[in-house]
């Protein structure tokens, strides 16, 4: 581990050179306002206070860290451990920064959230939080995402939302920050972007991060109450980060503890067909240094430097950048990044629910695929990185249920 990995922090707003704040002027006044109303927070006693029993008594934290006993055993390797963000209110790790960022809202007098949403379980949140605050709530979703994640949809239009359905572009993620920020601009006197990842200008990066690390600060806790040591290795999913960053801060200081970010494999390494931004050395191409919704960071671009279209099966992890610290943490050798196709999560989805009755996110069976990977002796992927024993112990996160996913599911399965 570098000497560097944690003064490099101490710019505000940087990992190293990636982060900062590359936004129109009309945003830098609410930028400064959010980044002054937070650092308040983290010592505001009735704050925390308040942030910690919503956390516990409407998300339902602290969440289990179960010791998945049969699909140790299947797999013949490490001891496996799922922490169990699956089983948050709402049904996804996205809760704890929703609740955040909406008692900040109300700490600042915005009335009103704007939030953006790919899976939908960020626009669930959103809309989830707003409803208990008392809050307007406006989110912003590619129509190819509202097609597929049509439940989701449904579930925030019950609690009150509107769903703007966001048509310009891919018709995904990417698509509906760009629309959600327009709205900021525009309303930004009562309005706070709820934004959803550890993406965009800074203190979100830094802000959502730290609302998600009570993720590692119980799977640590739990995993040396479980077994008398820290795991060797940690494995999460990356889209934009938020629940993979939730998990590794904690462990950062733990040069043993190895940190495993899988990102979207898609149909494959050519551009366009992916949205694996760091596993360049499985032949995912496309991905260089550049500013993308007000952040520096790795994104996946065309030769001429315009953002590339993506692919995943996963509508969570559809999207041509990554947090910033990830890419920190990746060039640093820290974290490693790789990816694992469509069909790879959609087999690592099958066997976790019928290993242990655990029906995975689309975007959680990543995580699970790229475990998988590492284990299993006839995987390809990899090939050249050390196979994990069974004298490893490891950690996945599963960041959410797969309720949402059960129509790509069935589709991909068949009804048999």
């Amino acid at each position: 581990m570098s000497s560097t990995l944690h003064t490099a922090t101490l710019a505000p707003g940087r990992f190293g050179p990636y982060g900062g704040r590359y936004v129109p002027e009309t945003l830098m006044v609410p930028l400064f306002e959010l980044e002054r109303a937070y650092e308040a927070a983290k010592s505001d006693p009735q704050f925390q206070v308040e942030f910690a029993s919503l956390l516990k008594n409407f998300a339902g934290r602290p969440t289990p860290l179960q010791f998945a006993a049969r699909l140790t055993s299947h797999l013949g390797g490490p001891r496996i451990y799922i922490k169990r963000e699956d089983l948050l209110h709402t049904g996804a790790h996205k809760i704890n920064n929703a609740i955040g960022q909406g008692l900040l809202a109300v700490k600042m007098g915005k009335p009103r959230i704007v939030a953006e949403t790919g899976a939908g379980q960020h626009g669930v949140a959103s809309a989830t939080v707003a409803a208990h605050l008392g809050l307007e709530c406006v989110v912003y979703m590619g129509t190819e995402d509202m097609a597929r994640q049509s439940l989701n949809v449904s579930r925030m239009r019950m609690l009150g939302a509107q769903v703007v359905g966001v048509e310009s572009g891919s018709r995904t993620l990417k698509d509906a920050i760009n629309e959600a920020m327009r709205d900021w601009v525009t309303n930004v006197r009562n309005t706070h972007y709820l934004l959803g990842s550890v993406l965009g200008a800074h203190p979100y990066p830094t802000m959502v991060r730290d609302f998600h690390s009570v993720i590692g600060r119980e799977a640590r806790e739990q995993i040396l109450a479980a077994e008398k040591r820290l795991p060797t290795h940690l494995f999460a999913c990356v889209g934009g980060g938020s629940n993979a960053i939730g998990l590794f801060h904690q462990f950062l200081r733990d040069p043993g503890v190895k940190m495993v970010g899988i990102e979207a494999g898609g149909r494959g390494g050519q551009l366009g067909e992916h949205a694996a931004r760091l596993a360049a050395h499985q032949g995912f191409t496309g991905a260089r240094p550049g500013v993308l919704q007000g952040t520096y960071t790795y994104i996946l671009q065309t030769e001429d430097g315009q953002i590339a279209t993506t692919h995943s099966i996963s509508a969570g992890l559809d999207y041509p950048a990554i947090g910033p610290e990830h890419a920190w943490l990746a060039d640093e050798g820290r974290a490693e990044y790789s990816a694992v196709t469509d069909q790879g999560a959609l087999e690592a989805a099958r066997l976790l629910s019928r290993t242990e009755g655990i029906i995975p996110a689309l975007e959680s069976a990543h995580a699970v695929a790229g475990l998988i990977e590492r284990i299993s002796p006839n995987s390809s992927s990899n090939a050249d990185r050390p196979r994990l024993t069974p004298d490893d112990l490891v950690i996945v996160n599963l960041s959410g249920r797969g309720d949402k996913d059960m129509d790509t599911y069935t589709r991909a399965f068949g009804t048999k």
